[in-house]
C-alpha cells in the first residue's frame, strides 16, 4: 500500500478494521490501561514544548522503553498521550510492520469518541525515529492531513526497514529504548458559510474545477500517469475519437479511458478506474502491486497507436510525443561513421552524478571515445579509433522524461532509490542539443506543464502528480481522490530531492540533524512553446 496512509488502509475489510482501532484508542488513552491488543503503555514517556500564545507550530519527543518486549507481545501498540498546540496526540505503533517488513508508525487522536460532530483539525506533521548514536543518521518523513473525527490516524505504513532498525549497528534502538520527535504545525482552515468544514466533505471539483482518481490499493502511480495525459487536449480528442462502439469497457483499454477522461471532464465525484485495470488484464492482486510508470506508459501508447489505425485520429500519438535521435560511431582517423535513427516517446536520463536537467541532457549526449581494446571495426578499414554517441534529431511537441531515481546498487546488490538534489527549470531550452543536420526552424523552449512525485523508498511509497491544466501559472496536485491549489514552491523546489536541515529539543537542548528529503519528482511532462 501507499506509504502516506491511515494505519488500516492496507486490510482489506476497512470498516471493521476502523471501528477496531477507535474502539482500541478509547480504551487506550491512560497510561495504566492497555488497548484492546493488550497493548500496555506503561513503558512509555513523552515531552513537548510548551506552547506560546498564537504560535502554529509544536514539537514534542516520544520514548518508548522496553521496545525488544513489545515488539514480542503486541501486535500494534500506543504511545503515552502529549500535547502540542493544545491538542492531545499519541503515537500508533506497528513495531512488527502493518503487513509490512517495515516499521508502520501514524501520528493518532486519542479518544475519538468525545470529538465533536464535524470536528477537524488540518496539519502538517513529521515523526522522526531518531539515531541515538548520531543524531544527523535520523529518519524523518513527513506528511499533511485532514484529521477529522472519522479518520484520526495518519502517517507511514513504511517508514524504515525492519531489519535496518533492529540492527544494533545502526544505533535507532539504545539500551531497549527507540525515541521519535514529532513537529506538528498548524494549516489554515479555510471557512465556509453555514457549514462545517472537514476532510470528508472537501469537494474537489467546487474548489478546483477538477476531480480525482480512486486508488485502488497501489495504484497512485497510475492515478498521476493518467491524469498527466488527460490535461492534454489534443491527446484527450484523439482518444474521444476512437472507434469503440462493439467494445466491452473491461476488454478495451481505448473504451477503458475515454470512459475515465469522460467522467473526469464531467463529472463531480472522483473517478474509478477498475474497468481500466482489467481492460489491461490485471487481477485485484495486481492493483495492490506498484508496476512500473514508464512500462505502463509505453502499454497504453503502444495500445492506442494500434486502435488509431485507419482512424483520422491515426498519428496523434507520434505527432504529440514521438522525438527522434541518431546514434553514431564515427571514425576519428579515417572519414567513416556510422548512424542509424530511432523514435522515441519518453528520454530516461540519469540523476545520479547529475546536478540538474541539463546535466543530464549534457550527459546523455555525451561521447564516448572507442580505443584501445575496445577500437571499432568499420568496414573496410578494420579496427579504427572512433567516438560513439547520440545526439537529437527533433523533439515532440509534449516532452516526456523519466529521471532515474531508481537504479542497482553493486555495492548493496540491491536496487535503491537516489534521493540526491536534482534541479529542474520552469523553461528548457533544448536547441543546442539538436545535430547539425536536424531541421532548426522551431525553436525548442519547453514550458513545464507537469511534475509526477513519488514520496517514499525503494520497498514502497506514494504517487501523486503537480499539473498545469492551461496555459494560466495555476498549478494544481493530483493525489489519488483529492485535487487542491498548489504553489510553484510545491511544484519544483520542494521535489528537487537533497537534504535539509531540521532543528529539535531533546532533554532541554536543541540539536540539528540533516535528512534526506524522501519526496522528489521521477518524472517531468514539458510543453514546447509553439
Amino acid at each position: 500500500a501507499c506509504s502516506n496512509c491511515r494505519a488500516e488502509e492496507v486490510h482489506t475489510n476497512t470498516n471493521n478494521n476502523t471501528n477496531n482501532t477507535n474502539n482500541a484508542q478509547t480504551n487506550g488513552t491512560n497510561n495504566t490501561n492497555t488497548t484492546n491488543d493488550g497493548a500496555s503503555q506503561n513503558n512509555t514517556n513523552a515531552t513537548a514544548e510548551e506552547p506560546k500564545k498564537d504560535e502554529t507550530s509544536g514539537s514534542g519527543t516520544w520514548v518508548m522503553k522496553n521496545f525488544s518486549k513489545i515488539r514480542a507481545t503486541e501486535r500494534k501498540y500506543y504511545g503515552e498521550t502529549f500535547e502540542i498546540l493544545g491538542m492531545k496526540w499519541n503515537i500508533l505503533l506497528f513495531p512488527n510492520g502493518n503487513d509490512v517488513d517495515q516499521l508502520s508508525i501514524y501520528l493518532n487522536v486519542p479518544e475519538p469518541r468525545t470529538l465533536p460532530q464535524g470536528w477537524s483539525r488540518n496539519i502538517s506533521f513529521s515523526l522522526e525515529v531518531v539515531c541515538q548514536t548520531d543524531p544527523r543518521l535520523s529518519i524523518r518523513r513527513e506528511a499533511t492531513h485532514r484529521f477529522t473525527e472519522l479518520e484520526v490516524d495518519w502517517g507511514f505504513t513504511s517508514f524504515m526497514q525492519l531489519v535496518k532498525l533492529l540492527d544494533p549497528r545502526s544505533g535507532f534502538i539504545k539500551d531497549d529504548k527507540m525515541i521519535v520527535n514529532i513537529e506538528i504545525e498548524k494549516l489554515p482552515e479555510p471557512q465556509y458559510p453555514g457549514s462545517m468544514y472537514s476532510y470528508w466533505n472537501y469537494d474537489s471539483k467546487k474548489e478546483t474545477g477538477y476531480v480525482g482518481l480512486q486508488n485502488q490499493g497501489a495504484t497512485c502511480y497510475m492515478n498521476s500517469l493518467l491524469q498527466a495525459f488527460y490535461h492534454v487536449g489534443a491527446f484527450r480528442k484523439a482518444v474521444y475519437s476512437l472507434p469503440t462502439e462493439n467494445d466491452l469497457p473491461t476488454k478495451s483499454i481505448p473504451l477503458a479511458l475515454q470512459r475515465i477522461f469522460y467522467r473526469l471532464q464531467f463529472g463531480d465525484q472522483s473517478v474509478g478506474t477498475k474497468e481500466l485495470t482489467k481492460s489491461f488484464g490485471w487481477t485485484r492482486v495486481d492493483s495492490f502491486t506498484q508496476h512500473d510508470v514508464q512500462e505502463l506508459n509505453r502499454v497504453l501508447c503502444d495500445n492506442l497507436q494500434g486502435k488509431m489505425k485507419g482512424t483520422k485520429a491515426e498519428g496523434t500519438i507520434e505527432r504529440l510525443l514521438q522525438g527522434k535521435l541518431k546514434n553514431f560511431i564515427k571514425c576519428i582517423n579515417v572519414n567513416y561513421e556510422s548512424t542509424r535513427t530511432e523514435e522515441f516517446f519518453d528520454l530516461s536520463l540519469n540523476v545520479k552524478g547529475c546536478k540538474s536537467l541539463i546535466d543530464s541532457f549534457n550527459n546523455y549526449v555525451e561521447t564516448e571515445l572507442l580505443d584501445g581494446d575496445n577500437k571499432y571495426q568499420a568496414e573496410g578499414h578494420g579496427l579504427q579509433a572512433a567516438r560513439k554517441g547520440c545526439e537529437f534529431m527533433n523533439f515532440p511537441p509534449i516532452l516526456h522524461l523519466q529521471l532515474k531515481r531508481f537504479e542497482y546498487d553493486p555495492m548493496k546488490d540491491a536496487m535503491v532509490k537516489v534521493n540526491d538534489r536534482y534541479e529542474f527549470p520552469e523553461t528548457l531550452e533544448l536547441d543546442k542539443f539538436l545535430a547539425e543536420d536536424a531541421e532548426k526552424s522551431t525553436p525548442q523552449r519547453y514550458h513545464l506543464h507537469g511534475v509526477l512525485v513519488h514520496s517514499g523508498d525503494v520497498h514502497g511509497g506514494h504517487y501523486y502528480a503537480f499539473i498545469k491544466p492551461t496555459s494560466k501559472p495555476e498549478w494544481f496536485k493530483f493525489d489519488d481522490e483529492r485535487v487542491s491549489k498548489a504553489t510553484l514552491q510545491q511544484v519544483t523546489s520542494d521535489n528537487f530531492g537533497g537534504e535539509e536541515e531540521y532543528n529539535y529539543k531533546f532533554q532541554g537542548r536543541t540539536l540539528t540533524s540533516i535528512h534526506k528529503r524522501y519526496a522528489n519528482a521521477y518524472m517531468l511532462v514539458y510543453y514546447r512553446e509553439s
